[in-house]
């Protein structure tokens, strides 16, 4: 088995690549944070992503977090530190991220062990299946923080949940537990907690046991069914509000609720 680790500094993270049997697995870890992925490890997972087809071995890709965690999303800590100019390039950082994975001609599967919240959503949602445990919660809270989601972030969920329960996500903060993600189509299988990784490699292997050429036929060709024109993204929307923004981070990192001023018609 070959085993690639590539490790980062800051509060002891690191995300994981693995290779064997076919299989690419890639873990994040940053327990003390929920798996939060800092700007920093945004760009590490897009290098990893470049990674994967360099080794014509490799069928399917594996993504996961470490613990109890798939991903918090990205480090809202992070953001209290950064202008609204950089906040938005760490956005930027994240959307690149999420569809190096979405744009993997190989099968891509989360496996989602715990919490996968706002961009953690999305990354999860970029794969082409998802299994979990009875742990995992799913859910994209971004109204507290006065984040905007783009027309990509939001045709993910879309094309899954259907316009109106996307809506409800964002509209109320919902968080979803395993079941009623299942039932919704987020997630494809859900197993016992102590099963999930031995059930996630071996769904991996009977993937990669298929043709390599009908796999990818049909990765393309669903691509082609559901993506929209790319007239979408002419006018794509900004992550960050200039105003609800930082008042949404400073009222997380203090804990307190947040106080927003501007009115919906500004």
């Amino acid at each position: 088995m070959k085993i690639k680790i590539h490790r980062m500094m800051l509060e002891e993270a690191k995300i994981t690549y693995q290779e064997t049997a076919g299989l690419a697995i890639i873990s994040i870890h940053r327990p003390q944070s929920k798996n939060a992925l800092t700007a920093k490890m945004w760009t590490e997972l897009s290098e990893i992503a470049g990674v994967v087809l360099d080794n014509p071995k490799n069928k399917v890709v594996l993504l996961r977090g470490s613990g109890q965690q798939f991903t918090a999303g990205s480090d809202i800590k992070e953001f209290h530190q950064m202008s609204i100019e950089e906040a938005e390039a760490s956005f930027m950082l994240m959307e690149k991220a999420i569809s190096a994975f979405e744009k993997l001609p190989i099968p891509t599967i989360g496996v989602i062990n715990g919490p996968a919240m706002g961009a953690g959503l999305e990354l999860a949602l970029a794969c082409d299946m998802r299994v979990g445990s009875e742990h995992a919660r799913m859910g994209i809270p971004v109204g507290r923080l006065g984040i905007r989601l783009s027309n990509k972030f939001a045709q993910r969920l879309v094309h899954l949940i259907g316009p109106s329960r996307t809506k409800e996500l964002v509209y109320t903060g919902k968080i979803l537990n395993a079941d009623e993600s299942y039932q919704l189509g987020m997630l494809n299988r859900v197993v016992e907690n102590e099963k999930l990784d031995r059930y996630a490699i071996k769904l991996g292997k009977l993937v990669a046991s298929q043709s390599p050429a009908s796999l990818k036929a049909i990765k393309q060709s669903v691509s082609n069914c559901v993506n929209a024109s790319e007239e979408l993204w002419k006018d794509d929307i900004p992550f960050v509000d200039p105003y609800d923004f930082p008042e949404g981070v400073a009222a997380f990192v203090e804990k307190r609720s947040p106080r927003f001023k501007r009115r919906i018609r500004d």
